[in-house]
């Protein structure tokens, strides 16, 4: 990595995604198919996204805060401000080539034109921030993470679609496993509720064509991870500040009981600096592996989420089938994970 001569001994880089020097990584072991620094971002992902879960879990459902679209404004505008203060302290760079060429005097951190390119990936990550805030309202915690298991065939659509990806045998039946432990974990779910299940559903869409669109912008747009969240917020902010207000969502805000209490606060700045991590931990897993893997590691979260959602929230009474259903999506889980790192 590169930094001017005059700051290279006062300041360090923070990890950057950069999808042409991924080769050159080291691999876990011989014969894998994941590198190092892919096997981190996964971790990463996975690990904050149990978390975020859990305080808009608590946000939206035990103080009953009116608005998810108001979350997600204010971790987008948290986002670029974190972006604006790392970027102007010269901490991180927002273009693939790790150097920081852009002078701290500019007020461009991103040209127009490659702005202009990212403007797919901002209305997917619009359109999938909304969506998925809204399906943790509806469903359990429990059920919520068995629905979204099936965004892997949706995922592998999506690819096919776009970049034309073709995937093993191997990584087929893995996938299938999935989706089928999903059926029978939900097939007894007493607490059914046909709109909260169909916006989950809209919600696999959304996150496939999201996750495919990263992987196809983050290796043509010459940005990482930082700079395709900060053309995001730049594009994405206004839209949904005007879309909030059209609503009545910020008048809302304004007018809810718990707005200032200490609990709800923290449970927000949680909220938003968790949101930063897993966007840029989003970026870089999708980019450094792929989608597809991206989405597995949603899965295997799981685990950690439906435990922490029994635990804390309540939902699901014990059940025979719904076990065997989560074991089984586990199941298909681990399987791909270990085709992924062996190469098959």
């Amino acid at each position: 990595m590169s930094l001017k001569p005059s700051n290279s001994s006062d300041h360090s880089m923070l990890p950057l995604s950069d999808p042409q020097k991924n080769q050159s990584d080291d691999k876990l072991f011989k014969g894998s198919a994941m590198t190092k620094r892919g096997a981190y971002a996964a971790i990463s992902y996975m690990s904050c996204a149990v978390l975020l879960v859990m305080f808009n879990k608590a946000a939206l459902s035990s103080y009953e805060f009116p608005s998810a679209n108001v979350i997600t404004l204010l971790q987008m505008v948290c986002s670029c401000f974190f972006l604006y203060v790392l970027r102007r302290g010269r901490i991180i760079s927002f273009t693939a080539n790790d150097s920081l060429l852009i002078s701290d005097n500019s007020t461009k951190f991103v040209p127009l034109k490659t702005l202009r390119h990212t403007l797919p990936l901002a209305g997917a990550y619009l359109l999938y921030m909304l969506v998925v805030m809204e399906s943790v309202r509806g469903v359990n915690v429990p059920m919520y993470t068995t629905l979204r298991r099936t965004t892997v065939v949706f995922t592998m659509l999506v690819e096919l679609v776009l970049v034309g990806q073709r995937y093993t045998r191997s990584v087929v039946f893995s996938v299938g496993l999935i989706v089928f432990g999903a059926f029978v974990a939900g097939a007894r779910d007493l607490s059914f509720d046909a709109y909260g299940y169909a916006v989950v559903f809209m919600a696999n869409i959304t996150t496939a064509i999201y996750l495919a669109t990263i992987a196809r912008i983050g290796k043509t747009s010459g940005l990482n991870s930082f700079g395709l969240m900060w053309c995001n917020g730049i594009l994405c902010g206004p839209v949904l500040l005007i879309w909030t207000f059209i609503r009545g969502d910020l008048k809302m805000t304004i007018n809810f009981p718990y707005l200032f209490s200490p609990g709800f606060i923290v449970i927000l700045l949680f909220s938003c600096i968790l949101a930063f991590f897993l966007n840029y931990s989003i970026f870089l897993n999708t980019t450094l592996n792929s989608a597809l893997t991206q989405t597995i590691c949603g899965n295997l979260k799981d685990l950690f989420t439906i435990g922490f959602g029994w635990i804390i929230f309540g939902g699901l009474p014990f059940d025979f089938w719904n076990v065997i259903g989560q074991f089984l999506g586990f199941a298909g889980s681990a399987l791909y994970a270990y085709f992924k790192l062996i190469g098959k």
